[in-house]
């Protein structure tokens, strides 16, 4: 039985933290009392994070590193002992993508997008597996998408990047299983998240895109984040819609191809304000002007679905009731958002 440290003894180093999920992350480990490494690609948006999380009367120190740079990311591990002795918990949340039809999308991008959002998670887990183990105790935390289980379109590159984090995740969680080792493997995998990487990634849709409804407030994530960082858990979806899609993948994945190949799957997809492929865009650099937690897409503040997760004496009688409940808002959702002409 792996037994976790209480959030507030831990140190932990976040990968993709200046801005949406990552950033209001840190600071909820930051305001439990853990210590905090946080990095990604922009300075700019990690100094202002961890001035916030000073100021709050927290610790944290950052680094910039690029995830597709297997050194850069062990140097960020490297910090972490070097600041606070050691790694007790690894949160990968980096990632980036091209909305565009796979016809669309250029070799070149694809790879990119695969490096950023598959391969960067996998040299953060060795980067802090060795520490972590020198610990004896630890938690590998990766954030996928409901995208693990089903890709939508305009999202090869990234689908495939998330249905590969779902397999590399299988295996390491066995492996270390099989060495006897007390170190958690958790992925989770968030619906439609209200953060600024929808005005971060390339568009080729002439529109600025946006994620299927409903839409859930980032904070949905972080709380489901620093639950698996005390508890031990498998896998966790942060929002009852994917949980509903991912049940509906289970049973009928022909059913959902059917769904996704009309307009229910590319109008809901598609803002009305412009974007260019020209705009600026972080596939291979950091951009300025997001490094905030949140975009400004209309979002649930809570899912029940998760209050439940947290719940499990509670969650084993009404899981049912609640992912047919989060079958019918999402069939709400986009039959709202097709009405509305989106």
């Amino acid at each position: 039985m792996i037994e976790l440290k209480p959030v507030n003894e831990q140190v932990v180093a976040l990968m993709g933290a200046s801005s949406g999920i990552g950033r209001i992350t840190a600071l909820r480990f930051a305001e439990r009392g853990a210590k905090v490494v946080v990095s990604a690609r922009g300075e700019e948006g990690l100094r202002s994070l961890v001035e916030e999380i000073r100021a709050g009367g927290g610790e944290a120190v950052y680094v910039v590193a690029d995830t597709t740079d297997f050194e850069q990311v062990e140097a960020v591990a490297a910090r972490a002992v070097e600041e606070y002795g050691r790694l007790d918990t690894w949160v990968h949340l980096a990632g980036t993508a091209v909305f565009a039809t796979f016809e669309e999308t250029t070799p070149e991008e694809f790879r990119r997008v695969v490096d950023v959002t598959l391969m960067g998670q996998v040299y953060g887990a060795k980067a802090a597996l060795p520490h972590i183990k020198r610990e004896g105790r630890g938690a590998l935390i990766h954030i996928s998408s409901v995208e693990a289980k089903r890709s939508f379109p305009f999202h090869s590159a990234y689908g495939a990047a998330k249905h590969g984090i779902d397999g590399f995740l299988e295996a390491v969680r066995i492996e270390l299983k099989h060495e006897g080792l007390t170190i958690s493997v958790t992925q989770i995998m968030p619906s439609t998240i209200n953060t600024p990487f929808f005005d971060k990634g390339r568009s080729k849709l002439g529109v600025k895109a946006v994620g299927m409804p409903p839409i859930y407030e980032p904070e949905t994530v972080a709380d489901v984040i620093l639950y698996a960082a005390e508890h031990p858990e498998r896998d966790l979806v942060a929002g009852g819609a994917a949980a509903a899609l991912i049940l509906n993948q289970r049973l009928s994945p022909r059913l959902l191809d059917a769904i996704f190949s009309t307009r229910a799957g590319f109008s809901p997809q598609m803002t009305r304000e412009p974007m260019s492929e020209s705009d600026p865009d972080n596939l291979y650099g950091p951009i300025g002007g997001h490094d905030t937690a949140r975009n400004g897409f209309r979002a649930f503040k809570r899912s029940s679905y998760n209050w439940l997760q947290s719940h499990p004496t509670l969650r084993k009688g009404v899981f049912a009731g609640t992912v047919l409940g989060a079958a019918t808002l999402t069939a709400r959702a986009v039959g709202n958002a097709l009405g509305n002409g989106r």
